[in-house]
């Protein structure tokens, strides 16, 4: 398969009239073994088949599963309307990239990878998948006696995201970890054979901040500042560990608008502000695997401690704690504790069980309340992944997998349980606003669990 790729690229860029003629067949046949030598074209066609009993907060046709949606009763109280059955069977996920490398400039090696699905184009589940991009980045590295370095430039798995359980759930995971590609800076270096650092800027794209115009890479682009990550990483044996923190600064707004008195009187006024938050989200990852064992076996944890952290698809926010006379406003983080925990064992026959839990602690300041609504407060913004009432949650997955050779089938049971409070209501001209208290933006009234039962099947072939 990988030969047919190789000489359909050679086709490709050679024209058919050089082709035609002895002196120039052998250029054809260089091409050829130069794709060979340094460029791998890879990919796999996977089909899912879902089922899951509730209405749920759910991406790329469905499949890549968040939460189940809160209850939501009928007039009589008798039915709820979001305790529904669903089931679909989706190859969206189906992807090819391209690996190269082998190429050198005196001591210095090139590589690049570029990766693409073909999610784009649907509507819910309805419509024509469309090709998109995933991933698209170029390496640098430079290998010496005692160490080893490399430059990551492009877009790719954000650092604390990249490191992943085993289950074959397109969410890998999500929510109970960071989810992310972007576009990323991206250092490298290892240091003996034990000691590792990673170091990168990084912007949004595809995951970017909620705030006051909604999801949008505003709030970044017009902050002009990077995100941040610094890490450390430990390797020893069939043991991994990576300990690391990630600074994330945006600025929620740009302009206000202010009453000021004139000559004619009070008139509203638009004045630029200095609106801006920045968060600190630390994390660790902790990975064993056996070596050289006929029944492999694996461990891997992660815990984040997340300020906001909706950037990273994780379930939080920030909120407003303060107007100032100047039109500018302060802003306050939910701070959020997300840990998940996998174990594979297996490698033709395959068993994962994943468990994650989900804490929201609420904002670290009071936030401000809504006029004339005393105690409660709309003033936050919230992954548009989850829902603010949102108290804690928790997910178990047994998965089975069968592997024979790059053929893969699986099945795998997903049950994810949310514990939501009661939003305080109230009527503003036609819209209805939520509200959560205003003390520590939580909804604790009325705590109640919500839960999805989710069967998933999985039909893959890689080349």
């Amino acid at each position: 398969m990988k030969r047919l790729f190789t000489i359909a690229a050679a086709l490709l860029i050679l024209p058919a009239a050089a082709l035609a003629s002895d002196g120039k067949s052998s250029k054809a046949q260089a091409v050829k073994e130069h794709l060979e030598n340094h460029v791998q074209v890879h990919g796999f066609i996977r089909n899912y088949f879902a089922f899951d009993t509730r209405e749920s907060v759910s991406g790329t046709g469905d499949l890549f599963y968040y939460v189940p949606k809160d209850e939501k009763w009928n007039a009589t109280g008798t039915e709820d309307l979001n305790a529904a059955n669903q089931f679909r069977f989706l190859s969206l996920t189906s992807r090819l990239w391209v690996d190269v490398a082998g190429y050198r400039i005196q001591n210095t090696s090139i590589g690049a990878k570029i990766e693409a699905d073909f999610y784009c184009g649907l509507t819910g589940s309805t419509g024509t998948a469309q090709l998109r991009l995933r991933q698209a980045y170029v390496t640098l590295g430079w290998e010496q006696e005692k160490s080893m370095e490399s430059l990551k430039i492009g877009q790719a798995w954000h650092p604390m995201a990249a490191d992943m359980p085993d289950v074959f759930s397109l969410n890998t995971g999500a929510p109970f970890g960071p989810f992310s590609r972007t576009p990323v800076v991206q250092f490298d270096g290892s240091f003996g054979k034990v000691f590792g650092l990673t170091a990168a800027a990084i912007w949004e794209m595809q995951y970017p901040s909620q705030g006051p115009e909604g999801k949008s890479a505003n709030y970044i682009k017009y902050g002009c500042t990077p995100e941040f990550y610094l890490g450390v990483n430990l390797k020893a044996g069939g043991f991994l560990a990576r300990v690391g923190a990630d600074v994330h600064s945006i600025k929620p707004r740009r302009t206000a608008t202010v009453t000021v008195n004139t000559e004619e009187g009070p008139v509203d006024n638009v004045v630029k502000v200095k609106d801006r938050i920045t968060t600190v989200t630390p994390f660790l990852y902790m990975q064993y695997k056996t070596q050289n064992s006929k029944v492999p076996f694996s461990v891997k944890a992660k815990t984040v401690y997340a300020q906001a952290g909706e950037h990273l698809n994780l379930n939080g926010g920030y909120g407003v704690s303060a107007v100032n006379e100047d039109g500018s406003r302060e802003y306050t983080p939910t701070r959020n504790s997300s840990t998940w925990v996998s174990l594979s064992v297996g490698k033709k026959f395959q068993g994962v069980l994943f468990g994650g839990y989900v804490k929201n602690f609420g904002t670290a300041k009071p936030l401000v309340e809504d006029k004339d609504q005393a105690g409660y407060s709309s003033s936050l913004y919230f992954s548009g992944n989850s829902f603010s009432n949102m108290n804690q949650m928790w997910r178990l997955t047994p998965a089975f997998m069968y592997n024979l050779g790059k053929f893969t089938v699986g099945l795998e049971y997903e049950l994810t349980s949310v514990q939501y409070g009661k939003y305080y209501k109230y009527e503003a001209g036609k819209n209805t606003i939520s509200c959560v208290n205003s003390s520590n933006g939580l909804a604790t009234d009325g705590l109640h669990w919500v839960t999805n039962h989710r069967i998933q099947a999985m039909v893959k072939f890689t080349f």
